[in-house]
């Protein structure tokens, strides 16, 4: 299954009743198989898994993060023939194994050659609730500071989340690595107070968006540019 979280503004925690999942790939990307029972997808974040399913009826349940509410779905194999066993709010599963991706690896062939950052630039997550103003170093898209790159510099972005609120940061026109693993994404969640780290390599030129994909968030300004200078 390919899960795509197209969401605005919910995280969805994932997971199947009664079978643990084998994530394959994050945002198209391979990494070293990892068996899970449930995977927090954030705005904009995919996850291909693998669920070995005996004949039978399997919920597929996708709970709203932080917020009441689900999606459920079912897996009906061809032969079944029990009923549509009664759900909860929450599976057991959404409370077991849950996707790590500090523990995770990039498959090789999409590793990031081992080097060094140029530079490091710290980014800010910034806002709150009560203005509802978010923006990147104190500062929303209209009066933003672009992010200045050279052709094939290798550059660390720095997420620091000061905020209560979590934020999955896009960049659009690359994908990146996270530090120190290596796993290649192009979509990142960026907890309350936490901070992630990303090595970007400048190979496609031009004028790329870097922003939240929370769509308020977005809107009210949380987004700047990474901009090639030569």
């Amino acid at each position: 299954m390919r899960l795509v979280n197209a969401a605005s503004d919910t995280v969805y925690r994932l997971a199947v009743g009664g079978r643990p999942m084998t994530v394959s790939h994050l945002d198209g990307f391979p990494i070293e198989p990892v068996e899970v029972d449930t995977v927090l997808l954030a705005m904009g974040e995919r996850a291909d898994v693998i669920v070995d399913v005996p004949s039978g009826v399997w919920p597929v349940q996708a709970v709203a993060e932080g917020k009441d509410g689900s999606a459920l779905a079912w897996l009906r194999t061809a032969d079944a023939t029990r009923a549509t066993p009664a759900v909860r709010s929450r599976l057991a599963e959404h409370e077991g194994r849950m996707l790590d991706l500090t523990a995770v690896r990039p498959a090789a062939a999409v590793a990031f050659p081992q080097a060094k950052p140029n530079r490091a630039v710290d980014l800010a997550l910034t806002g709150s609730m009560r203005e509802y103003q978010w923006g990147i170093n104190g500062k929303t898209f209209d009066d933003h500071d672009p992010i200045q790159v050279s052709a094939n510099e290798r550059l660390r972005l720095r997420f620091r989340n000061e905020t209560m609120m979590v934020h999955p940061m896009h960049l659009h026109g690359h994908t990146f690595a996270l530090a120190p693993t290596g796993v290649r994404k192009d979509t990142v969640l960026v907890r309350p107070m936490e901070t992630v780290e990303i090595d970007v390599i400048a190979d496609n030129p031009g004028q790329w968006m870097l922003h939240c994909h929370n769509t308020y968030h977005l809107e009210t300004g949380m987004a700047t540019t990474l901009v090639y200078t030569r």
